[in-house]
C-alpha cells in the first residue's frame, strides 16, 4: 500500500514510521510498500527523511520513502492519508498562546482561545486538501492528525463524508494507564469512552465481563499510580465517577493551570519553537547524525510533555514507561489493518455521530469507541452521558461549528461567538480583544 503523510516533515513522523517498521519485521500482509512525504517546508521534509533512512537501517522490507514535489502528486494513487499539518508552524503557536495569556485566559493550541485560532487558521487549508484528496485519490483514506482533530475531521467530513477519520493518542493512553492499575491486560479489556476530542471520559473499563472502574476508583493508592490519577487527584476522581482525558484539566482546574503557565519562563509553544528549530537547523547541517539527534530531542520532549499541568497539580515527573512517545500511530495504524484487510477491531476514533450521543446532530463529529472493518468506522452505542458531561460536549461543539462556519465565511460574526462561547474564554470583550490582535 501506498501511504502518503501531509506535514511529512513533522517532527513525529519517525514515530509513524517505527510502527510501519514493525509491520515490515513481521512481513504483515497488506503492510506500506511505499511512504510519501510532503511539506511546505522542504528543509524539514529531508531532515525527517534522513532520521528515517538511518531507523530503517537493516530492517529487511522497509517501506521506501520520497518526498513528493507538490501536493497533488503526493496525493495521486494513495491508499491512506495522513494529514498531520501545523498551518503557522510553531511560530503561529506561539503568538496564539501568548495574545491569550496576555488578555488573562489560557491559549493552549487545542483548547480554548489557543484552539479556536489554530482553527480559523487551519480550517481553510484542510479543506482544501479534502477537496484535492476527492480529485487525486477518491478512493483513499483520510486518517486526521491535524488539530484541533475534532473540528478539522467534522469540516472535512463535509467534502469526504466517512472516508475521513480523526484520531488522537489520549484516549488509548488513558485505557492503558487505568487497565494496568486496575490490574488488567490493556489488550483484554472493553471499555466506554466517549466526548469531544480532548474532552472525553472513560465512564466503564471491564475485563471478561467484569467492571474494574468502581475498584479502581475507590482505591487512592492504584487511582494516584498513574498520569491522570495523579493529574486530577484521587479526590475529585472518585466525585465525578469517571476518569477524564488529561486536556480536562484545564477545564477543572482554570485558575491552577492559567497561574502555573504565566509563572513559567516560557510557554510549551515557545519551548517547542526553540527545540524543534534547534534541531532541524542542527540535523539540516549534519545528516548523518538526524537519528541521534531526533532521539535526544523526542526524550527531551516526552520528559516535559504536560509541564503547566503536572506543576499545578504538585508538581512530578513522568513515568519511564510513559516517555515512549506516540500511541496515534498505533492506532493509525489499527485503523489502516481494520478498513484495508477487513481485521475487526475496536478504536477510539473521532466520527460522525450518527445516533450514538442523541441530544447532538449526527453530523456532528464526536470522539467514542466504534468497530472498525472494511466499511470503515462505526461508533458504537454508549450509556446516557450524565448532565455535566453533556452540557460541556454541547457547549465546546458549538464553540468548534461557531469556527467552522467563520473559516468557511458563512457567518462574519461566527468567529466572535464562538471564542465568547468558550468555556475558558469569560468575557466578549476579551474575546473581541483577542480576535483584532490574531487579525482573525
Amino acid at each position: 500500500m501506498r501511504l502518503t503523510i501531509l506535514g511529512g516533515g513533522g517532527f513525529r513522523v519517525p514515530l509513524v514510521h517505527r510502527a510501519l517498521l514493525d509491520d515490515a519485521r513481521r512481513d504483515a500482509p497488506g503492510r506500506v510498500t511505499e511512504l510519501v512525504l510532503f511539506d511546505t517546508d522542504s528543509m524539514r521534509a529531508r531532515v525527517i527523511k534522513s532520521v528515517l533512512a538511518a531507523q530503517a537501517d537493516g530492517v529487511p522490507g522497509a517501506p521506501s520513502v520520497r518526498i513528493a514535489d507538490d501536493l497533488d502528486e503526493a496525493l495521486r494513487s494513495a491508499d491512506f492519508v495522513f494529514s498531520a499539518i501545523r498551518v503557522g508552524g510553531t511560530a503561529g503557536r506561539v503568538r496564539d498562546e501568548r495574545i491569550a495569556l496576555d488578555e488573562g485566559v489560557l491559549g493552549q493550541e487545542t483548547v480554548g482561545a489557543g484552539g479556536v485560532l489554530y482553527g480559523l487558521r487551519t480550517l481553510p487549508v484542510a479543506m482544501d486538501i479534502a477537496r484535492r484528496v476527492v480529485e487525486n485519490a477518491p478512493d483513499a483514506w483520510v486518517i486526521n492528525f491535524t488539530n484541533p482533530a475534532g473540528m478539522v475531521t467534522e469540516a472535512m467530513a463535509s467534502v469526504l463524508g466517512e472516508r475521513v477519520i480523526g484520531i488522537c493518542d489520549s484516549p488509548v493512553g488513558l485505557v492503558k494507564r487505568a487497565a494496568q492499575a486496575a490490574g488488567a491486560d490493556p489488550d483484554r479489556v472493553a471499555y466506554d469512552y466517549v466526548g469531544l476530542n480532548h474532552l472525553g471520559w472513560l465512564r466503564s473499563l471491564t475485563l471478561d465481563g467484569r467492571e474494574l472502574l468502581p475498584g479502581l476508583l475507590d482505591n487512592g493508592e492504584a487511582l494516584t499510580s498513574f498520569e491522570e490519577g495523579k493529574l486530577f487527584g484521587a479526590a475529585w476522581l472518585q466525585a465525578l465517577g469517571a476518569l477524564p482525558n488529561e486536556y480536562l484539566h484545564y477545564y477543572y482546574f482554570r485558575r491552577e493551570t492559567l497561574r502555573s503557565v504565566r509563572e513559567s519562563e516560557q510557554t510549551r509553544g515557545e519551548f517547542l519553537d526553540r527545540q524543534q528549530g534547534d534541531f532541524f537547523h542542527r540535523a539540516a547541517a549534519a545528516p548523518e547524525r538526524a537519528y541521534e539527534l531526533w532521539q535526544r530531542t523526542r526524550l527531551e520532549r516526552e520528559e516535559t510533555y504536560g509541564e503547566a499541568g503536572r506543576a499545578a497539580s504538585g508538581g512530578w515527573q513522568r513515568d519511564s514507561c510513559d516517555l515512549e512517545g506516540g500511541g496515534y500511530e498505533r492506532v493509525a495504524l489499527a485503523l489502516m489493518r481494520g478498513v484495508a484487510g477487513d481485521e475487526r477491531s475496536r478504536l477510539i476514533l473521532n466520527v460522525r455521530n450518527g445516533g450514538t450521543v442523541p441530544e447532538l446532530d449526527r453530523e456532528a463529529v464526536i470522539e467514542t469507541v466504534c468497530e472498525v472493518s472494511a466499511k470503515g468506522a462505526r461508533p458504537l452505542p454508549c450509556a446516557p452521558l450524565r448532565e455535566d458531561q453533556l452540557g460541556l460536549m454541547l457547549q465546546v461543539k458549538a464553540v468548534e461549528r461557531g469556527v467552522i462556519d467563520a473559516a468557511a465565511g458563512q457567518d462574519p460574526r461566527a468567529a466572535l461567538r464562538a471564542l465568547a462561547l468558550h468555556p475558558l474564554v469569560d468575557s466578549p470583550a476579551v474575546a473581541a480583544r483577542i480576535l483584532d490582535r490574531a487579525g482573525a
